[in-house]
Order: C-alpha cells, then sequence, then structure tokens
C-alpha cells in the first residue's frame, strides 16, 4: 500500500473509531508497527491526530475541515484533471480571482504559463504563480488563515470589492443542490461571497468527496455557478440535480 493510502486509511479509521492503538492499526493496514508508528507521527504533526503512547486518538471534530497538508495528497491526478479543465474554460487575456484551497493550487500551476491577470486568494497558489513571466499577478491584503494560509478579513473582502472579474474559480468544502456551496470557516465563506459577488462568471471546482457533505456556512446557491468542474465519480443524482439548476457540470 503506497504511504498516501496508508495515511489516508489511519486518518479515516482513527476519527471513525475515536482512538485505535498502535497494533490495531498494523493489522488494518497490514503494515508493521514501526511503520504506523512512523505515520503517526506525522499525521500528529500536521494536527490530524492526538499520538499517545500506543495508538492515536481523533482530534477532528465532526464538520471540522482536514488540514491542507493532508488534503494536498488526496486525490491529485484528479485534481490535476480538474485543474486542466478549468484552464481550458479561460481565455488568454481574462482577469481571474482564484480562490483557496488545494484543488484551486493545481488551477494556479495550470494557469502559470497563461496571459492573465489573477488575484490569489492564498499564499500557497501565490507563490505557485510568482515569477510566470507573462501572467499579471494581483496580491490582495488580508491575514493569512494558519496552514491554510487562505487571505480572510475585511482587507480581503475590500480589495475584491474594489475590482472586477471575468471569471472566479471557487472551491468549496461541501456543493449539492439542495444546500448549495457551503464552506467550514466563517471568515472563508465570507471572501468567497465577495469573489462571486465581483466576478461576471463563477466556475466552482470539487471533487467528487465535497457533494457527500454540507458544511457550515453557507457561501451561495448553486444557482449563482455558471460551471462546476469535477471527476468522473461525482454521483449522477448530484450531477443531475446542478444540470436541472442550470449549472453547466463537467466530469473530467
Amino acid at each position: 500500500m503506497a504511504s498516501t493510502d496508508r495515511l489516508r486509511q489511519i486518518t479515516e479509521a482513527v476519527r471513525e473509531a475515536g482512538q485505535l492503538s498502535v497494533a490495531e492499526l498494523a493489522a488494518l493496514t497490514g503494515a508493521s508497527e514501526m511503520t504506523v508508528r512512523r505515520d503517526l507521527e506525522s499525521l500528529a504533526a500536521q494536527g490530524v491526530l492526538e499520538r499517545y503512547r500506543g495508538g492515536a486518538r481523533n482530534l477532528l471534530l465532526r464538520g471540522e475541515e482536514p488540514p491542507f497538508t493532508l488534503r494536498a495528497e488526496e486525490g491529485t491526478e484528479a485534481k490535476r484533471r480538474i485543474a486542466a479543465e478549468v484552464a481550458g474554460l479561460i481565455a488568454d487575456g481574462e482577469s481571474v480571482v482564484l480562490d483557496s484551497g488545494t484543488t484551486c493550487l493545481e488551477v494556479a500551476r495550470a494557469l502559470a504559463h497563461r496571459r492573465l491577470t489573477v488575484v490569489p486568494l492564498s499564499l500557497h497558489a501565490a507563490n505557485a504563480l510568482t515569477g510566470a513571466p507573462q501572467l499579471r499577478l494581483l496580491l490582495p491584503g488580508g491575514e493569512p488563515r494558519p496552514g491554510e494560509l487562505a487571505l480572510t478579513g475585511p482587507l480581503t473582502e475590500a480589495s475584491l470589492a474594489a475590482l472586477r472579474f471575468d471569471t472566479a474559480v471557487i472551491g468549496c468544502c461541501g456543493l449539492s443542490a439542495a444546500d448549495g456551496l457551503t464552506a467550514f470557516d466563517l471568515a472563508d465563506a465570507a471572501v468567497k461571497r465577495a469573489a462571486i459577488a465581483s466576478s461576471r462568471r463563477i466556475v466552482a471546482v470539487a471533487d467528487a468527496a465535497k457533494f457527500s457533505r454540507t458544511a457550515l456556512a453557507f457561501v451561495a446557491p448553486v444557482t449563482a455557478l455558471d460551471a462546476v468542474v469535477t471527476g468522473l465519480d461525482v454521483p449522477a443524482e448530484e450531477a443531475e440535480a446542478l444540470a436541472a439548476a442550470g449549472v453547466s457540470v463537467r466530469r473530467v
């Protein structure tokens, strides 16, 4: 089993059970107890779980967002396909506001060689775009959230209100036709709403897992979206419900 798959399996098992011993996790994953101990130290350093002698316990409450470093290792190929599709929707010369999150970071990498004006809403994406020869990079103000490095607060919202974009690429923590676009963090949700309000076209990016949850903070109804770019494994009933609401669903 690949290390990323094993880390994901350990995280999900501990989250489900509340706490598990090293021996139980070794039996579950088929890895040695020494390997499991190393995995637990790595996950504890990321804030995913709490390590104790002989095992680990869950730190994430229901409805909390997993750390950026863990999410960045999940579904990378699907995120790259989504990013390539989004890049194909954006024409040279456009102005683009690019949301925070791991899928939007892949979009930033896909746009780095393009002739565009881009306002990234995270320092991760800003770093990916820095030095791109044809791209005009504009940085908003704001306070970066620890780990996530998403820019939030009144300075970010004021920067967005002062600009008008051709396209907003918006990430999400949850998405459904019934509950709309949702986020775990209230300040992040406010920034997403500001980006949507300042943009002519709204493209949401979401892997299939986002369709199985609704996060705490409401961002916008799906009727605010022009397109959703997602994976091939998105539930068919959700894709159909989005299409019925007038949203273009692109599965890649």
